[in-house]
């Protein structure tokens, strides 16, 4: 009764194959823009983007983690450098938010995988939602 139909498996790993064979260019671009963007852009670069000013400051956290997406482990070092440099936690919190969540750079290879319309909706609520969680984080850690 149970048992497995081998020419449809078959079928089902070729296509599987062919399809992560037709992204795989898309996905080494995304991947090396990424990767340019982080390596050619100095840390204090960003430190003299933020002046002080919490509304500002979390607007301009969101917006650069936003467009300059990355993975976590690379938010957390930069996060890190940002705090050492005087930069308010509500801004980091939303550049790591943002910059693990929302992906302009990588919304064209996310577009042509998961649909267009899905792929732009996710980015908008994750942006606004960074946002929220940023501020949530503020007040949650001064109330402690």
């Amino acid at each position: 009764m149970n048992y497995i139909n081998k020419e449809k498996l078959k079928q089902a790993n070729k296509k599987a194959f062919t399809g992560i064979l037709n992204i795989l260019p898309i996905l080494i671009g995304v991947l090396l823009l990424v990767s340019m963007i982080t390596v050619l852009i100095p840390k204090s670069f960003y430190s003299n983007l933020f002046n002080g000013n919490i509304f500002s400051d979390l607007l301009t956290g969101s917006a650069l983690g936003s467009v300059l997406s990355g993975n976590p482990v690379t938010a957390y070092i930069l996060g890190d450098g940002f705090l050492k440099n005087g930069v308010s936690l509500v801004a980091v919190t939303a550049f790591i938010a943002t910059w693990t969540t929302v992906g302009f750079v990588q919304l064209p290879a996310e577009a042509l995988m998961l649909g267009k319309r899905f792929a732009i909706y996710r980015n908008i609520s994750a942006f606004f939602i960074s946002i929220v969680v940023a501020v949530v984080t503020l007040i949650v850690l001064k109330v402690l």
